[in-house]
């Protein structure tokens, strides 16, 4: 049973009573992610994630560590493009105290100047490791190009630079701005009931300052970027996508099918023929990326430079037939049951259906009913999915990132043509 209440301020409190669990995942979610930050202060969002773990006037770092620990609990918290979440899971016989020492954190850090000092350059040891990670940096290198002058291209990092310029007072601002009522969610899943829910936030988070601070973005445009970063490295790693769909958008399904058929599982086209069939690469996958607005399709390979135009030549033959050909019965029916099964399973712990509420909150408004997304798979046809192939694999959209021993001049961006 999911229940929701919202507070005199605008907080939304919503919950899902599961009484064969044992646990109780509660999560403070803000609608206000990397895409809203001022562009000179890229990072503030993440940064303050940080932070909120440094200290109240009640608990220092290390009592807030201790007092989770003592309780088997896990705590942590994570910064998105659109959102960022500060999330424990603990024995329900815990909830009570797990509450008071979220909302001590969320509410009362005190972000301490020394604190601050410290943990920057934490924040910049992540940013340095993630740019000696290769296979993950080609990612946000991706994201930069295709959202190239649009607030989704930034780091949620940050960069080094912004990071080094965030001075305490622009902290506190973005908090001030950004942690108004109308964008907080409470997503609780476990074995709680709403009513006692209610008693242990209403009067924490009541005061909560009213409003919201999203900004207002401008939809981003989709165009052909090509970016090659020279490193060297053992393996190229390849980031090849396209335009997809808002989460809300009625052709979603089609999109996430496309994905599984086209490199979404160990049996997905790319996986057996460049891996399997020809042994090109260790790790071969494809992905969605879904905001409040737009999103992308990703295709992701890591091989050997002299293997680069092979991979390229398959993964671009791969999404032309999914644009020519109609899918298989068989293939597509096997997609959905993946789909739907991975959903089921998922939805077995507390932690993944507290975050299924907070996001069906953040993108739909309304709790989303696990038959409804079953329907919805359910209902896309072979037909549908040629149909969508042919509107978002189109050459005007497709962008590539390229990181590795590569000479950028003598790339043939003809390879790309769809």
């Amino acid at each position: 049973m999911v229940n929701k209440t919202i507070l005199d301020n605008g907080v939304r409190i919503i919950s899902e009573y599961m009484p064969h669990v044992h646990s109780v995942s509660i999560g403070i979610w803000v609608a206000n992610g990397s895409r809203h930050e001022r562009r000179e202060h890229n990072g503030v969002a993440h940064f303050v994630e940080h932070l909120m773990f440094k200290g109240t006037e009640r608990r220092n770092a290390l009592d807030i560590a201790r007092e989770i620990d003592s309780v088997g609990g896990v705590l942590n918290a994570f910064t998105s493009r659109e959102y960022v979440c500060y999330y424990a899971k603990v024995l329900d016989k815990f909830l009570p105290k797990t509450i008071d020492l979220l909302a001590d954190i969320f509410l009362n850090s005190i972000f301490d100047s020394e604190e601050i000092e410290k943990e920057r350059k934490v924040v910049l040891q992540e940013i340095n490791m993630l740019e000696d990670t290769p296979d993950d940096y080609v990612h946000d290198l991706f994201h930069r190009s295709f959202w190239r002058g649009h607030p989704l291209g930034m780091s949620i990092l940050g960069s080094v630079e912004s990071i080094e310029g965030l001075s305490r007072d622009a902290i506190i601002t973005h908090l001030k701005e950004k942690y108004r009522s109308d964008d907080i969610i409470i997503a609780v899943a476990g074995n709680v009931r709403h009513d006692e829910l209610l008693s242990l936030v209403d009067g924490l988070f009541g005061r909560v300052p009213e409003g919201s601070g999203r900004d207002i973005c401008h939809l981003p445009a989709y165009e052909k970027q090509i970016e090659v970063v020279e490193k060297d490295l053992e393996q190229v790693h390849i980031c090849l996508g396209t335009k997809a769909f808002p989460q809300n958008h009625p052709r979603r399904f089609e999109v996430y099918l496309v994905n599984t058929l086209l490199g979404g599982s160990m049996s997905s086209r790319l996986f057996q023929e460049i891996r399997e069939r020809l042994g090109l690469a260790y790790s071969v996958y494809s992905y969605v990326v879904s905001h409040t607005d737009a999103g992308s399709l990703v295709v992701y390979v890591g091989t050997s430079p002299e293997k680069l135009d092979d991979v390229l030549d398959i993964s671009v033959a791969e999404l032309k037939r999914l644009k020519t050909e109609l899918v298989p019965l068989t293939e597509l029916e096997s997609a959905k049951e993946q789909i739907k099964g991975s959903i089921y399973l998922s939805l077995e712990s507390s932690d993944n259906r507290m975050t299924k509420l907070a996001k069906n909150e953040i993108y739909f408004g309304r709790y989303i009913p696990i038959h409804e997304l079953a329907d919805g798979f359910d209902s896309v046809t072979s037909r549908g999915i040629l149909e969508l192939a042919g509107e978002i694999f189109d050459e005007r959209y497709l962008t590539l990132a390229l990181m590795g021993k590569i000479d950028s001049a003598a790339f043939d961006v003809s390879r790309l043509a769809l």
